[in-house]
């Protein structure tokens, strides 16, 4: 189970305009305005707040013109082949602007892999170096430092007076 969500409040948002940009394209499909708009002010607010978008969430979004890209509506898919690798290109109908995805049944994303979860990362931490800031180079003189001696009263006691 994932721990507690930093700005919960925000990914409600942001997911609250995913949704909605998405309801207003299916009831409508002339109406792209208000989806744009939708998906413009969720990427503004997860740049002003810094928030990590899911990979889904930021592919089905145009790097442009911030509309939701639903394939058939919004923008074409083709599948192509590049130097022996598949590849599904997405074209925005709008701005006519083009991302490439790797089309690979092996290819993870580093989100998906094992090493990036917390859990795992524990286990196989590094060992810190030794501290080195209490030793002194042998080419300076070793001073004696003389300790404080504890402060045991105190001049706002009453018992004193």
């Amino acid at each position: 189970m994932a721990g507690p969500v930093k700005d919960r409040e925000a990914f409600q948002r942001l997911s609250f305009l995913y949704q909605a940009a998405h309801c207003v394209l299916a009831q409508d499909p002339e109406n792209q305005a208000l989806a744009r708009f939708y998906c413009h002010a969720e990427r503004t607010i997860a740049k002003r707040l810094v928030l990590r978008q899911d990979p889904s969430v930021k592919r089905t979004l145009c790097r442009g013109c911030s509309s939701l890209l639903v394939p058939g509506l919004t923008c074409t898919q083709r599948q192509r082949r590049r130097r022996g690798q598949r590849w599904t290109v997405q074209t925005c109908l709008t701005c006519q602007r083009s991302q490439r995805f790797l089309n690979d049944p092996k290819h993870l994303l580093w989100g998906d892999r094992p090493e990036a979860q917390l859990g795992n990362q524990a286990d196989s931490r590094p060992q810190p170096l030794p501290n080195t800031a209490h030793l002194i180079p042998a080419h300076l003189p070793k001073e004696k430092v003389q300790p404080q001696a504890p402060i045991t009263g105190n001049k706002f006691d009453s018992s004193s007076r």
